[in-house]
């Protein structure tokens, strides 16, 4: 008689942890590491008619105690996707490729309009850009290697996540 009853409070222990865990797996979802560093919410915007480049977003973390670089990146979707910044000079905003991208020790690189991001030119498969869609992203790092992300594809950029690494 007592087997049935330590099933149950089995069953209910099992219940608990998984309501207890699966919050804590669906918050970090969105994440993809390689190594000491984690890449997340990537992002890109629809791209409106006749644009010819639209561009991608992510945070990247190094957990690790050495810094990283990320050397360049791909998708099947452009055929050439560029490493930029947005730079003040003169009195005037511009936009000009970088080689890398530093991704300090214990420490972030965000890429955000207006600062870092990845510029998809030559695109070759615009329909991966409407809203709802998603693409991959592969990002190329000098020490820590490749990773393939999934890029979301938005109508309006998301609001400024705070993060907790």
């Amino acid at each position: 008689m007592s087997q049935p009853r330590t099933t149950s409070v089995w069953i209910a222990c099992v219940a608990a942890l998984v309501s207890f865990l699966l919050p804590a797996s669906f918050a970090n979802a969105d994440d993809s590491k390689v190594g000491e560093l984690s890449v997340s919410q990537p992002w890109s915007m629809e791209l409106p008619p006749n644009a010819p480049t639209v561009a991608a977003y992510f945070v990247i973390h190094n957990g690790g105690q050495q810094p990283d670089r990320l050397l360049s990146v791909d998708t099947p979707i452009a055929a050439t996707a560029q490493l930029h910044e947005h730079v003040h000079a003169n009195g005037l905003m511009k936009m000009q490729q970088v080689q890398a991208v530093e991704i300090p020790a214990g420490g972030d690189a965000t890429f955000a309009p207006m600062g870092y991001h990845v510029m998809l030119l030559d695109l070759k498969d615009k329909s991966k850009l409407t809203e709802g869609a998603h693409f991959p992203l592969t990002l190329h790092f000098e020490k820590s290697g490749d990773v393939t992300v999934e890029v979301a594809v938005l109508k309006q950029a998301p609001t400024p996540a705070t993060h907790n690494h």
